[in-house]
C-alpha cells in the first residue's frame, strides 16, 4: 500500500497501512457516491472494493443522485477543474460504474447532478492499461479528488489497488498541471500532453 503525498511531485511512494475506515467521517473529506450499473465482473469491480472499505456510498438509483453533486461523466462538455473544489466539498462526487464496452448509451442519458468530464488521463488498471480516458471507477474518483485538492482521500482509494501507483506514475505531470490550472487552460494542457486524442 502507498501513501500519496506532495513530495517533489504530485505523489510520493511510501509504504503505509492506512486507517481508511475513518476517512469518511472527517468533515474535510467530500462525500463519495457510486451508482453501479452492475455490468462488470464483480471480482474486477473497483467500486465494490471501495464499498467494502466504506470509502463510497452506493446509490440505489440514478434518481438518488443529488442535484448539486458533481457527476463524473466522460461525455460532458464541461471539464472538472480546481474551480469545482467547493462544490465537490459541499455536495459530493458521484461516479457511474459501468463497463466501457457498454457505456455509450449510459453516458448519453439525462443524468442528474452537475456533469463534468475528467481531463485526459491514462488508465493504469490492468484491463485498460495505457488507454486514454478508460479509467476505472477508483481511478476516476482519485483523479477527481486530486484535481480538486483532496489528496488524502485519493491516497486512500489508490492504496487499495496494486496498480494505484502505476496510475499515478503514468499521469504525474498531467495531474500536476491540471490541478494547478483554471478551467479555460485545461484544453490547451490536454493538447500539450496528449495531442487531439480524447480516448
Amino acid at each position: 500500500m502507498y501513501d500519496i503525498s506532495k513530495a517533489g511531485g504530485i505523489l510520493h511512494e511510501a509504504p503505509i497501512l492506512p486507517d481508511i475506515s475513518g476517512l469518511t467521517a472527517e468533515p474535510s473529506v467530500p462525500k463519495l457516491m457510486v451508482y453501479d450499473f452492475r455490468q462488470d465482473d464483480p471480482k474486477k469491480c473497483t467500486s465494490a472494493r471501495l464499498r467494502k472499505f466504506r470509502l463510497v456510498r452506493s446509490l440505489g438509483s440514478l434518481k438518488r443522485i443529488p442535484s448539486s453533486a458533481i457527476v463524473l461523466n466522460p461525455t460532458s462538455s464541461r471539464t472538472l477543474s480546481r474551480e469545482d473544489r467547493e462544490l465537490v466539498h459541499r455536495e459530493g462526487l458521484v461516479a457511474l460504474d459501468c463497463s466501457w464496452n457498454l457505456s455509450e448509451d449510459i453516458f448519453e442519458r439525462d443524468i442528474p447532478g452537475i456533469n463534468r468530464r475528467l481531463p485526459i488521463l491514462l488508465a493504469g488498471n490492468p484491463t485498460n492499461y495505457g488507454i486514454t480516458g478508460r479509467l476505472s471507477t477508483a481511478e476516476a474518483l482519485a483523479a477527481a479528488l486530486i484535481l480538486t485538492g483532496f489528496r488524502q482521500p485519493a491516497s486512500a482509494i489508490l492504496s487499495l489497488f496494486k496498480w494505484g501507483e502505476t496510475f499515478l506514475s503514468l499521469n504525474q505531470d498531467p495531474l500536476e498541471k491540471y490541478a494547478a490550472a483554471k478551467s479555460p487552460e485545461l484544453s490547451g494542457l490536454e493538447e500539450d500532453f496528449f495531442g487531439s486524442h480524447r480516448g
